[in-house]
């Protein structure tokens, strides 16, 4: 899900306000605002000094690799349970999990804005192998229709807090509450559909790490507790599961030509 994770920090840094300098596939060049600045790069001194002698600053810009495999080049390598991806997440928990937004219009003519239900949710595979994926997922509150890497689809739009002039949102026919429910659905019967194989595997070592315990423990009565909790340590750390997330969400509300576009994608 590395292009998942691109389009997902490309449309955080866009939305923040940042500037994206240059970018590839794989790479991306961010010149950060003041907020972003003082949230990701822990500089609470430079900034301190910088209110007190009444100057503006100059926040800091980050060069960040989003390959499936760290480079030989000087740019930060970001993946999933790199400690600059979870600073990214907590300030999204802390500061931005439910978010409404309106597509600019021209302002000219009545324009009807269509709401879109947005979700993004963080999959973690926890046994084995421990990994994590990223799905954006949208559901029109009309029809029902549901777009997965739905950022990427925003991402064409230009949004804001506020809406045009002369435009005006429908009310949904499916209440946000309901749409949630839809959206879980959806994503548990997609990952229904993905490869298995590593339950199986995780099972299997569970096994065998517990019948070595108990082979090492055998008729030790005094050492009974240890055992017991070597077991629960084991199987909090293989035993095969899928923990679901939700990083953030909003209503984006669309117009029906972006509508239209996004469903024929």
């Amino acid at each position: 899900m590395i292009t998942n994770l691109h389009d997902f920090l490309h449309q955080y840094f866009t939305l923040h306000d940042c500037d994206v300098i240059t970018e590839n596939n794989t790479e991306m060049t961010i010149k950060l605002t003041r907020e972003l600045d003082q949230v990701l790069m822990n500089r609470p001194f430079y900034w301190h000094y910088m209110d007190k002698i009444g100057r503006i600053g100059e926040p800091m810009s980050l060069y960040l690799d989003t390959s499936t495999k760290k480079k030989d080049n000087k740019k930060e390598w970001i993946h999933f349970g790199s400690p600059r991806l979870q600073q990214i997440f907590h300030h999204i928990k802390q500061n931005a999990r439910f978010t409404i937004l309106y597509e600019e219009t021209s302002g000219d003519i009545k324009t009807p804005l269509h709401p879109w239900l947005v979700t993004n949710i963080m999959v973690h595979y926890r046994g084995k192998q421990k990994k994590e994926s990223i799905h954006s997922i949208g559901l029109q509150l009309i029809n029902g229709m549901m777009k997965a890497n739905m950022m990427k689809h925003l991402d064409t739009f230009t949004m804001d807090l506020r809406m045009s002039d002369y435009s005006f949102t429908i009310s949904p026919i499916i209440k946000p509450a309901s749409g949630f429910n839809r959206i879980f659905h959806y994503l548990e019967h997609s990952l229904l559909e993905e490869d298995m194989q590593w339950v199986e595997e995780s099972k299997k070592a569970l096994r065998e790490e517990i019948q070595l315990l108990d082979y090492f423990f055998h008729q030790q009565e005094e050492n009974k507790e240890i055992l017991e909790k070597e077991k629960e340590r084991l199987t909090e750390r293989l035993e095969p599961r899928i923990e679901i997330e939700i990083i953030n969400a909003g209503l984006f509300y669309l117009t029906e030509k972006s509508s239209q576009a996004i469903i024929k994608d």
